[in-house]
């Protein structure tokens, strides 16, 4: 089978809610980083034949195919295509699984992987939200769904409290993973290690004086035990609060895949090799756990073991799915999330995908390493496993 290759990766620097990516328009952003990748990779924007743009909440600014308008607002020409898809938090990472298909198959040689959400202009929630107030249908569950599950709602929050139960995680142990994963991206950020991978992005600030968005603004250096302790927890008598878990964010991210003529024509580097893909659904309860047998699956079909990983990238989106992952795949702490994660980082929902990606390839390269698995835990119970090769 012919091999899909990563020869540019890139993200911007996370914002928080209301932050210093505010006042970008969402297809803007999503432009500027389709113009990194042509910019890093030096191929002719016209050889692109595809863009996969992930995105959750595809409404407002995010409405109107967001993957073309993307397009639109970078230096592509018009006649590249544009497709805009929702695996809920892995739509970027399913983007660079169907890239990486499309190049594995032979239909395709040069297709981009990207994602954009910003949560600020179109926040979580905004399609539901905005039919209720219109008075438009019931919403996204029907009851035939519902009584078969025996649920009246679907939600990620429940779900993060079901898992931390079910691994009998303390409200302190998910705070002590939060408050490592702050110390991380702080020492990523402090070292230099995210600058390769970051696209600044021009904003002015409440002065009037213009600078660079560049480094994440959700970390927290100076976090602990009993600061992230002290936030207020969701629900009484949980374990679950906003300290532990991944934060709102803006950004985009995205991938340059490509096959291996495509390498040898535009006289590419690649930098990873897309050496595995799976994608599985489980319980849409219980709904983040699926990471673990997605996990498995994955493993048994590379033929590998997880002692053959080098790095592991886990999408925190509650500190109780990367601490259940570790503990059922027996996993060594010390290579997941080396550069923290979405707690401290941010979770920009259809960006997350590409995003953890752009940081594990350069994570591996940057240790002189070799493979990298990443998974990511997704509504409806759904679980993308990406196992990659650095060049």
């Amino acid at each position: 089978m012919p091999h899909a290759y990563i020869v540019a990766a890139a993200r911007t620097a996370g914002a928080k809610r209301n932050g210093r990516l505010a006042s970008w328009h969402p297809a803007d952003m999503a432009g500027e980083i389709l113009n990194a990748l042509i910019d890093r990779s030096g191929i002719d924007p016209a050889a692109v034949e595809d863009v996969i743009m992930g995105c959750v909440s595809q409404v407002g600014e995010q409405s109107f195919h967001i993957g073309r308008n993307a397009v639109m607002a970078s230096k592509l020409p018009d006649s590249v295509p544009a497709v805009s898809i929702d695996r809920q938090c892995g739509s970027s990472q399913q983007a660079l699984h169907f890239a990486a298909q499309a190049i594995m198959s032979g239909t395709q040689d040069v297709v981009i992987a990207a994602g954009v959400e910003s949560m600020t202009r179109v926040p979580m929630g905004s399609p539901t939200i905005l039919a209720a107030k219109a008075g438009i249908g019931t919403g996204p569950w029907t009851d035939r769904i519902k009584s078969r599950y025996g649920v009246t709602e679907f939600s990620q929050f429940t779900g993060a409290q079901m898992i931390a139960d079910k691994y009998n995680f303390s409200r302190e142990q998910l705070d002590e993973y939060s408050v490592r994963s702050h110390h991380r991206a702080a020492a990523a950020t402090a070292t230099g290690a995210f600058e390769k991978e970051i696209l600044p992005l021009q904003i002015e600030l409440p002065t009037g004086e213009t600078t660079f968005h560049r480094e994440d603004e959700g970390i927290r250096p100076d976090a602990t035990l009993e600061s992230i302790a002290s936030v207020k927890l969701l629900q009484e008598g949980g374990k679950i609060s906003a300290a532990n878990a991944s934060q709102i964010c803006d950004g985009a991210s995205g991938v340059l895949v490509v096959s291996e003529a495509a390498l040898k024509t535009h006289n590419l580097t690649p930098i990873a090799r897309i050496h595995h893909l799976t994608i599985t659904g489980g319980d849409p309860v219980i709904m983040l756990e699926e990471p673990i047998p997605a996990t498995k699956r994955a493993l048994k079909k590379s033929g590998m073991k997880i002692e053959d990983i080098d790095l592991y990238e886990v999408n925190e989106a509650f500190a109780p799915v990367p601490l259940a992952w570790l503990q059922e795949l027996h996993a060594d702490p010390n290579r997941l999330n080396v550069n923290g994660g979405a707690i401290a980082l941010g979770h920009p929902l259809g960006a997350s995908g590409t995003k953890l990606m752009t940081t594990l390839i350069h994570a591996l390269k940057s240790r002189g390493l070799r493979y990298g698995l990443q998974t990511m835990c997704e509504g409806g119970g759904l679980a993308n496993v990406t196992i990659i090769e650095v060049a």
